[in-house]
């Protein structure tokens, strides 16, 4: 009987959750963050009560976004004072602050109710790496990644590199002359 109580206890407990949002998309990893922000992921979901979990977000300086919408998006706002409307580009908006992004995306993915913002206060941006070490031991698991984020040449072993099938091999005689005029007889 006593192993229900712990199981109630994890149930209602608050977790703190670990996202990496390195060249992710802000729009496909809010409706992520979102889902466990609200609570979704628990069976004692209701949508008046908050019952959401804590989420740290890395690497937020690293996202990335789709053909030219870094371009094309516009993020806006509106002051409340007549002409107080204003747009700005979302690459203007990340140059400013690389977490301003992804807090809007998760905030407009959010149900506008009176727990947004209670919700919003769970979620922990950070544009880099480095996390303060009281939030960091917090963390109890990670959230998968929505895009698979793929290894660059320079993580590979030479072995690994050597046994890549080729698709040609250069003849030894080969000789890359870049557009070099001056040299050619």
């Amino acid at each position: 009987m006593a192993h229900h109580r712990v199981q109630q206890w994890a149930t209602f407990s608050r977790l703190w959750w670990l996202y990496d949002a390195k060249w992710q998309s802000p729009f496909q990893s809010a409706k992520v963050i979102a889902h466990y922000l609200q609570g979704k992921h628990k069976p004692i979901y209701h949508p008046l009560s908050d019952t959401g979990d804590h989420v740290v977000v890395i690497n937020t300086k690293e996202i990335a976004m789709e053909g030219d919408l870094w371009r094309t998006f516009k993020h806006f706002h509106h002051t409340g004072y007549p002409g107080g409307f204003s747009e700005t580009r979302a690459y203007q908006v990340h140059d400013k602050d690389p977490t301003r992004i992804l807090y809007k995306t998760v905030y407009s993915n959010i149900k506008g109710t009176l727990l947004r913002r209670p919700m919003m206060q769970k979620l922990h941006l950070f544009a880099d790496e480095n996390v303060p070490e009281d939030i960091l031991k917090n963390v109890t698991g990670q959230i998968h990644q929505v895009m698979p984020v793929p290894k660059q040449l320079n993580e590979y072993s030479k072995e690994d590199r050597e046994k890549f099938p080729r698709l040609f091999d250069w003849p030894k005689d080969y000789i890359i002359n870049p557009g070099n005029k001056k040299n050619q007889s």
